[in-house]
C-alpha cells in the first residue's frame, strides 16, 4: 500500500473507531437526563447536566496534562485506555448510584482530554497541508454517524413511551457498554505512517519510540523531558495572536455542543404539545443531528480542494445555519423545557409547537456544528502541524470549560437566554476566525510570491 493509501487508511479507521464509540456515549449524553428524571430510587441523586458540567470542567483541567501523557505513552494507547473510562461511564446507568455517577464523571472529564487531543495528534501526522481538509471532513462524517445509530436504536425502542421503566433503562445501557467496547479495540487496528525524509519531533510519532536499548535511568528522564516540553508547548500556544483569536470560536463550538447534544433533546422531552412520542423523540431529533453532521462533513471533505475562498465561507454557513434554528427554537420551543419535570411544560410556545419544525431544527443544528468543528480541526492541524498534540489539547480545553459552563447554567437558565448567549458568541467567533483565515491566506501568498 502507498504512503498516501496508508495514511487515508489510517484516517478511516479512526473514524469508525470513534463512531462506534460515540454511538454508544453520544446516544448516552443525549438521553441520560431524560432516562435520570424517569429513575426512581431514594439513593440516587444525581443531575445529567451536573455530570456534564464535572466531566466538561475536568477535560478543560486535564488538557493542560493531555499532551504529556500522549508524549510518554503515544496516541494510540491513549485513545484505547481513554475509551475504556468512557465504557465506564456508560456502565454506571445499568445500576446508578449517586457516588459512581460522579466519580466516574471526573474520570471522564481526564480520560477525554487525553482522547481528544491524541485524535487530533493522529489526524494530523497523517495528513499533509494539502490533505488536512479533505481528512477532516472524512472523519468528523464517520464519527457524526454515531449520532444517526444509536439515536435510531432509542427512537425505535422508546417510541409512544411517556415513563422509562428500569428494564427499558438497563437494555439500552447494557447494549451501549458493549457497542463501546468493541469501538476501543478498533484503534489498534491504526498503523504507524511511513516516516517522512526530515526528522520529526518525538511527541509526533505514532507510537513511542525503540527504548529496548536504553537503560531505565536514560529512559525515565527521556519520558520526563517529553511531558514538561509537552506542557510548557501547550501554555506558550495558549498565548499566541492566533490562538486567542480563535479561543472565541472554540468557546462558541462548546456551547453548541452543550446544547444539541444534551439540552435540546431535554427540551423536546419536555414538550407535552408533541404527545406521547416526546420521548422517542429525542432519538428521532438525535438522527437528524447526525445526518446534518454526515452531510456537513462529507461536502466539506469532498470539495476541501474546490474550495479557492479559503475556510471563511464554510464557518459562515455554519453560523447562519445556527441563527435560523435558534430563532425557529426560539418561537416553536416553551421557555421552561430546559428545566421541566419529568411532567413536562405546562407553558406555551409562541407558535403552535411543531413536530416538523423541531426536526428541522435538528438537522440545521448538526450541519451548523459541522461547519464550525470540520474548519477549526483544519486550520489548527494547518497553522500547528509541528505542535498537534499541544494545539489539540488548547482547542479542547477552551471549548470543553465553555461546554461545562454552558451545562452549568442550563440547570437554572430558561431557554430563550441560552439562545441569546449562543448567538452572541457564534457572531464574535466567526469574525474572529475570518481573521485568523485571513491571515493564513495573506501568508500563502506571500509564499507564492516567494517562490517565483
Amino acid at each position: 500500500m502507498s504512503p498516501e493509501g496508508k495514511t487515508l487508511l489510517n484516517i478511516i479507521v479512526l473514524g469508525l473507531g470513534f463512531m462506534v464509540m460515540f454511538t454508544a456515549f453520544g446516544t448516552c449524553g443525549n438521553i441520560e437526563q431524560t432516562v435520570i428524571k424517569s429513575f426512581n430510587s431514594t439513593e440516587f441523586h444525581g443531575s445529567g447536566y451536573t455530570s456534564m458540567a464535572i466531566i466538561y470542567a475536568v477535560f478543560s483541567a486535564s488538557n493542560l496534562i493531555a499532551p504529556s501523557v500522549i508524549a510518554v505513552i503515544g496516541p494510540q494507547l491513549s485513545l484505547f485506555f481513554s475509551g475504556l473510562v468512557y465504557s465506564g461511564y456508560i456502565a454506571v446507568f445499568i445500576h446508578p448510584y449517586t457516588s459512581s455517577f460522579y466519580t466516574l464523571s471526573v474520570l471522564l472529564g481526564i480520560a477525554a482530554a487525553v482522547l481528544w487531543t491524541a485524535q487530533g495528534n493522529l489526524l494530523t501526522i497523517n495528513s499533509k497541508d494539502s490533505t488536512i481538509g479533505r481528512n477532516s471532513g472524512i472523519f468528523w462524517a464517520l464519527m457524526q454517524f454515531s449520532l444517526f445509530f444509536g439515536n435510531l436504536y432509542i427512537f425505535v425502542a422508546w417510541r409512544g413511551k411517556s415513563h422509562i421503566t428500569d428494564k427499558d433503562r438497563q437494555t439500552v445501557f447494557i447494549t451501549l457498554t458493549v457497542i463501546s467496547l468493541v469501538g476501543n479495540f478498533l484503534f489498534f487496528l491504526i498503523q504507524r505512517p511511513d516516516p517522512e525524509p526530515a526528522p520529526t519531533d518525538a511527541s509526533e510519532s505514532l507510537l513511542p519510540a525503540d527504548i529496548s536499548d536504553s537503560s531505565s535511568v536514560v529512559l525515565s528522564q527521556s519520558l520526563c523531558s517529553q511531558a514538561f516540553e509537552a506542557f510548557k508547548r501547550s501554555i506558550q500556544l495558549a498565548v499566541t495572536k492566533e490562538m486567542l483569536l480563535l479561543s472565541i470560536p472554540f468557546a462558541y463550538s462548546g456551547l453548541e455542543l452543550t446544547f444539541y447534544s444534551g439540552v435540546y433533546g431535554t427540551c423536546l422531552g419536555a414538550m407535552t404539545q408533541f404527545g406521547h412520542d416526546a420521548k422517542g423523540l429525542i432519538g428521532l431529533s438525535g438522527i437528524l443531528i447526525g445526518v446534518g453532521e454526515i452531510l456537513g462533513g462529507g461536502v466539506f471533505g469532498i470539495l476541501d480542494k474546490c474550495n479557492r475562498f479559503g475556510r471563511n465561507p464554510v464557518v459562515f454557513l455554519g453560523l447562519f445555519t445556527h441563527i435560523v434554528a435558534f430563532y425557529l427554537i426560539f418561537l416553536n420551543i416553551a421557555s421552561d423545557a430546559p428545566v421541566a419535570p419529568e411532567e413536562g411544560t405546562q407553558m406555551q410556545a409562541f407558535i403552535q409547537p411543531s413536530v416538523t419544525v423541531a426536526l428541522i431544527c435538528s438537522f440545521l443544528l448538526g450541519l451548523g456544528d459541522s461547519c464550525f468543528n470540520t474548519q477549526l480541526i483544519s486550520i489548527v492541524g494547518f497553522l500547528f502541524r509541528d505542535d498537534s498534540a499541544s494545539a489539540f489539547a488548547v482547542f479542547k480545553f477552551v471549548q470543553s470549560i465553555t461546554a461545562a459552563v454552558a451545562f452549568f447554567y442550563s440547570n437554572y437558565l430558561l431557554l430563550h437566554w441560552q439562545l441569546l448567549i449562543m448567538v452572541l458568541m457564534g457572531f464574535m467567533g466567526t469574525i474572529t476566525f475570518f481573521v485568523v483565515e485571513w491571515g493564513v491566506i495573506s501568508r500563502q501568498r506571500d509564499s507564492d510570491y516567494d517562490s517565483i
